[in-house]
């Protein structure tokens, strides 16, 4: 833990896990403050599991989650209260502990004076400029005076956002291009399907932000509170201000655990996982290789969400692993989609429906899942019919995989670049902003109708990269995305229905029939999957080298 002291009463950290609450207690701490909402990382534990641990142990903990930049007075007087409410020492955190440093700097408006609030919060590394402003600005975080200028802003440091930063790079080298991330560890996310089959350890799909970063990028370590795209500025939080020429949006999405009532308090225990969160992958593969008979059940939730055929990934790898055990006809699968179709490009179904049945896995069609009582090992799922009518459906369980809800990140949502929907809209082709020319946006933020994953946002960087530089005047042409997307379908331990497809549900495979036919399982495709993508990923994509990438140039 990284605790940094602001008082003799108070200190922030960052995000806190639920097994760092006796250290904490050990190291004097009598409260615990969570500022950090629920849902902003796919590696962040949900408030419920802090609560209990803290409790267990005689902590006192409270939460008041505030929106990352978007810290306001009343939050700050809150939080004051319960500073005077709560036993002291007080540890605040959020995913930095910028938030809560913002927070006790608003408590403190009008009776510390602001010179003392600054040097208090820089002894302790963080920058309160932008907040003071803000106070003598009677609340308005003036956006005339930036704080960093740019050429190029990218807003994410995921596989998107430092895909188009090599990019960008290998095309114009010594452009001036930062990348906004709170993050310090960068996830090779397609990887945890793996981890919850026993295939991968978790370890192998984390690196730290800073050692995949592109040599000569800016990292603001921040996380985005607002765009301001008329005055080409982005306010980040602790209220400061970044310029930009171009804009490149790819902060990824929000997985929305609040979404399903109950599910929070049950994560991680009770049967309950999904390989959509970091920390809980190899909870899965526990669940898989303790359930001997049982009721198994996987959900997928309503599109659009990140790597469609994640869900049944999980799905067949466990029923082969039973299968291979011997206990395969005493474990009822069950598959519970929110859609009406197994997957949704019909070249492939033939060969996932023959894994449905060799599993005996049953399709529950028009189910979303809305409801989860861990203790009592129920599930209750909203049943969609024809006629438009709803019923509810309840299941027992021994093991779920759960797939949350998904959407855009919140200051994504509320900002002039969204649509109505909430996502950034952009020209499907060109990647660029509808409204602001010099706004590009890729991967699983944009609005584009392709499959969000890792693979899409390996093809749309390149065009990304190009037509950006044409707004430069340093390119000529027009780049154009296809809508690809990839889909490694693990059908079963060693082989893998790779499916390739652009917008419209075209098939798009990247080889010969007769060296991989997607269409149907492939051992190669495996091989592909396990040995090759990692690297491509690592060595690859993420330092701008565009094989199979090159953008499709229409003038």
């Amino acid at each position: 833990m990284d605790i940094k002291p602001l008082t003799a009463e108070l200190s922030v950290a960052p995000q806190i896990a639920a097994t760092d609450m006796r250290a904490v207690a050990e190291a004097g701490f009598r409260s615990v403050i969570c500022n950090r909402p629920d849902g902003e990382g796919a590696d962040q534990p949900v408030y419920s599991e802090i609560e209990r641990a803290a409790r267990d142990i005689g902590l006192e903990v409270r939460y008041l989650p505030a929106e990352s930049g978007k810290v306001t007075d009343a939050q700050g007087k809150a939080f004051g209260a319960l500073m005077t409410e709560l036993p002291k020492p007080v540890l605040a955190f959020c995913r930095t502990g910028m938030r809560s440093t913002t927070l006790w700097a608003l408590s403190q408006a009008g009776s510390l004076p602001l010179p003392q609030i600054i040097e208090r919060s820089a002894r302790a590394g963080f920058d309160l400029k932008g907040v003071v402003r803000r106070i003598v600005n009677g609340g308005r975080t003036p956006v005339d005076v930036a704080d960093a200028t740019h050429e190029v802003v990218i807003i994410g440091g995921g596989a998107a956002g430092i895909a188009v930063a090599s990019s960008l790079l290998a095309r114009s080298p010594g452009l001036d291009i930062a990348i906004i991330d709170p993050a310090d560890v960068h996830y090779y996310q397609p990887g945890w399907t793996m981890v919850g089959a026993g295939i991968f350890d978790a370890a192998t799909t984390a690196r730290t932000l800073a050692s995949v970063l592109p040599r000569g990028v800016h990292w603001i370590k921040s996380a985005v509170a607002a765009f301001e795209p008329e005055r080409d500025a982005v306010v980040l939080d602790g209220c400061r201000v970044v310029r930009y020429r171009q804009l490149v949006v790819c902060p990824g999405l929000k997985l929305d655990w609040h979404g399903i009532e109950g599910l929070p308090e049950t994560l991680g225990r009770n049967g309950v996982t999904s390989n959509y969160r970091y920390d809980l992958a190899p909870y899965t593969w526990q669940l898989v290789q303790e359930l001997k008979r049982g009721e198994a059940i996987f959900t997928q939730p309503p599109m659009p969400i990140k790597c469609a055929g994640a869900p049944q990934k999980a799905m067949y790898l466990s029923a082969d692993h039973w299968r291979r055990i011997g206990v395969l006809g005493a474990v009822d699968i069950q598959f519970c989609n929110a859609g009406a179709v197994l997957f949704g490009v019909a070249d492939y179904v033939p060969a996932l429906m023959e894994y449905v049945e060799a599993y005996g896995i049953g399709l529950n069609f028009g189910q979303t899942l809305i409801s989860i009582d861990g203790p009592a090992k129920q599930a209750t799922f909203s049943k969609a019919h024809a006629d438009g009518a709803k019923e509810l459906v309840t299941r027992h369980f021994d093991m779920i995989h759960v797939v949350p809800p998904q959407k855009a990140p919140d200051f994504v949502r509320v900002s002039p670049l969204a649509d109505a929907a909430g996502w950034v809209d952009v020209d499907p082709g060109t990647l660029r902003h509808k409204v602001f020319a010099n706004v590009f946006a890729l991967g699983d933020a944009a609005n584009t109708s392709n499959a969000k994953t890792a693979a899409a946002a390996r093809k749309q960087a390149p065009v990304v990269a190009h037509n950006l530089l044409v707004t430069r005047g340093a390119l000529k042409g027009e780049a154009h995305y296809d809508g690809y997307g990839s889909c490694p379908l693990t059908v079963e331990r060693g082989k893998i229905v790779l499916a390739e497809f652009t917008y419209g549900g075209k098939v798009a495979p990247s080889f010969p029939n007769w060296l991989i036919d997607g269409t149907k399982p492939s051992a190669l495709a495996w091989y592909l999957k396990e040995r090759i993508l990692p690297p491509l990923y690592w060595d690859g994509m993420l330092k701008g080298r565009e094989w199979m990438a090159q953008p499709e140039m229409v003038g």
